[in-house]
């Protein structure tokens, strides 16, 4: 049994529904086959018809005027049922369709009937491409393989019209499924952080109080747990800030110049002597999200100084501007990357067991919220090392 035979008419109609066809406008990949029918078929009327429960509607017609018939007269809710062809030579010699008042009316009566089902998924038989003649006739062999060609190219259409419906309905789960993360992350990290706060006052208050009568022991737990405590309270606001990414490229754009940009961060990040900073030669003009960039910028710098394990860290920036992209670099003389880690390194939580020069493990969320900002400013990012010296990070947005 074929598995067309096997569906009830209840879930027929329901995948019909689903596929948002009924009732629309006109479309002309639709419009093309069955001009394409009528012309090399040499048929009066061509039509692609959805069998809906009581009317067969019509997505795309030639030569016949009316946008539905009912059901009960159609000789497409017969063809539905066939795995093939479906064809009627001559109506009035057809005991199912002699009475058939398409078939008795005095104006342009259908003589001639051929459909072919729209199969879809191997078991939704939607409804037909069919053609229809006046008068009564046959079809050769050549002619019934193009009538049945075309069907195809009707189902590869519809087939990418599934796709395309499945893929929407898969982004709307996303957004929420999103939406629903970055109120969870905002929720976790303010019911998780209050009391991170009050263990790091805590551990200094008894540091304070009690360091007298504590022993060095005593005193390096204390240590320990503020600063477990300092490092999840950082681990809980990066992945914040990684879910709010998405609003910061959501922002609206304004027009700055990249000294301006790299004048504010370096403010930001209060330099010393021990680092050297190249900024780039040319005053490019930027026209962007101002602050998604700066978050990159200033993400990129400060993993740059953190991680340098030289005597004078020396970074380089580069900006310039082509047709489509504003194109970035940030070049440091650090340790590098190993070659092996570098297809993970912009991975969400990989860390890669790197240690900074502060002793500390990073959290492996910088670089991951980094890419994504690129992504959703039109452009992306790449990283490029020579281990022992040092990384180069391009990364372009639309311009």
């Amino acid at each position: 049994m074929s598995e067309l035979a096997t569906i009830s008419e209840t879930e027929r109609l329901e995948f019909l529904h689903s596929l948002e066809l009924l009732d629309t406008l006109p479309e002309g990949e639709f419009d093309a086959i069955t001009e394409m029918a009528s012309k090399y078929l040499n048929a009066s009327v061509s039509l692609f018809s959805l069998v809906d429960k009581n009317r067969q509607w019509f997505k795309s017609t030639v030569g016949f005027e009316a946008c539905e018939t009912p059901r009960d007269v159609s000789f497409c809710a017969h063809a539905i049922t066939q795995p093939d062809l479906f064809i009627v030579e001559n109506a009035d010699k057809n005991p199912l369709f002699a009475k058939n008042p398409l078939v008795t009316a005095d104006e342009n009566p259908i003589k001639f009937y051929s459909g072919v089902p729209i199969i879809l998924e191997g078991k939704y038989a939607i409804g037909t491409l069919c053609i229809i003649d006046h008068e009564p006739r046959t079809l050769s062999d050549d002619e019934k393989v193009l009538l049945k060609n075309l069907g195809k190219q009707i189902e590869k259409l519809m087939e990418l019209r599934l796709l395309h419906l499945k893929s929407e309905e898969q982004k709307k789960r996303l957004v929420i499924q999103h939406e629903r993360l970055t109120e969870f992350a905002g929720v976790i990290s303010h019911d998780m952080k209050m009391p991170l706060a009050n263990l790091i006052i805590t551990s200094d208050i008894l540091r304070k109080k009690y360091s007298s009568i504590l022993d060095s022991e005593g005193v390096n737990y204390l240590e320990y747990l503020k600063s477990s405590s300092l490092t999840l309270s950082d681990y809980i606001s990066n992945i914040l800030r990684y879910y709010e990414s998405d609003d910061v490229t959501g922002q609206p754009k304004s027009t700055f110049d990249i000294y301006e940009l790299l004048e504010d961060i370096v403010e930001l990040l209060q330099l010393n002597e021990n680092l050297h900073i190249t900024i780039p030669e040319d005053n490019v003009m930027i026209h962007s999200n101002k602050s998604a960039l700066e978050q990159v910028i200033l993400n990129l710098l400060t993993n740059a100084i953190k991680y340098n394990d030289k005597e004078i860290a020396e970074i380089e920036i580069t900006c310039s501007k082509d047709e489509k992209y504003y194109n970035f670099s940030v070049i440091d003389n650090g340790p590098g990357i190993e070659a092996l880690q570098i297809p993970l390194i912009f991975n969400l939580y990989e860390t890669l067991g790197n240690i900074d020069n502060k002793g500390k493990k990073g959290h492996g969320i910088g670089l991951s919220m980094v890419k994504k900002i690129c992504q959703g400013l039109g452009g992306d990012i790449k990283v490029s090392s020579e281990f022992g010296k040092g990384a180069q990070f391009d990364f372009w947005i639309a311009s």
